[in-house]
């Protein structure tokens, strides 16, 4: 049985949690989320206590049991105290503004990089060299930071990029003269 797919979901006071022909519908104080289950997979609520549950052993059914099961406890984590990510730049030059919809980021290309901020994803400049995204919806957070992330990684000889908070980044030495 899923490690994962067996632990039972805690639903707090201030969530509603309903579930309808394979769709579960969660809603709290920070907003509305949606998810359609597979078809094979079953879930049950008791006394503010959700259960997903499987058919069969087989491979595939026990790979979606432990996914959907997460996915429910994000959206319930997401709906009663959001997802963030915390994103630091470094580099001579580098930084940061918000222009209405759109992040613009200065990383030493010859042009600006703009992006459009994704509904339902709210973005914060506390310093022109951080970013901060907020939303309820853990994979929109993860996949937007990621793709601000891919535009410039930090580079392991002068550190400059862009990085999680409290990423580590391995340094190399570099070259040397020889006489």
């Amino acid at each position: 049985m899923s490690r994962v797919g067996k632990k039972p979901i805690e639903v707090p006071k201030n969530v509603k949690v309903a579930v309808n022909q394979g769709v579960v519908n969660v809603e709290g104080p920070k907003g509305k989320l949606s998810f359609s289950m597979h078809s094979r997979m079953k879930s049950s609520i008791k006394d503010n206590v959700l259960l997903v549950e499987r058919p069969t052993n087989q491979k595939t059914d026990r790979a979606l049991h432990g996914t959907t099961r997460s996915i429910i406890s994000n959206m319930i984590h997401g709906v009663s105290e959001g997802f963030s990510k915390h994103l630091l730049i470094e580099g001579v030059g580098f930084k940061v503004q918000l222009q209405g919809k759109q992040v613009n980021l200065s990383l030493g290309f010859t042009h600006p990089v703009l992006m459009d901020i994704p509904e339902g994803i709210t973005v914060e400049t506390p310093k022109p060299t951080e970013i901060l995204i907020k939303g309820i919806d853990k994979m929109k957070v993860g996949d937007f930071a990621a793709k601000i992330r891919k535009i410039y990684p930090a580079e392991p000889y002068k550190g400059k990029g862009v990085r999680y908070a409290g990423e580590v980044v391995r340094r190399k030495a570099g070259k040397t003269v020889t006489k």
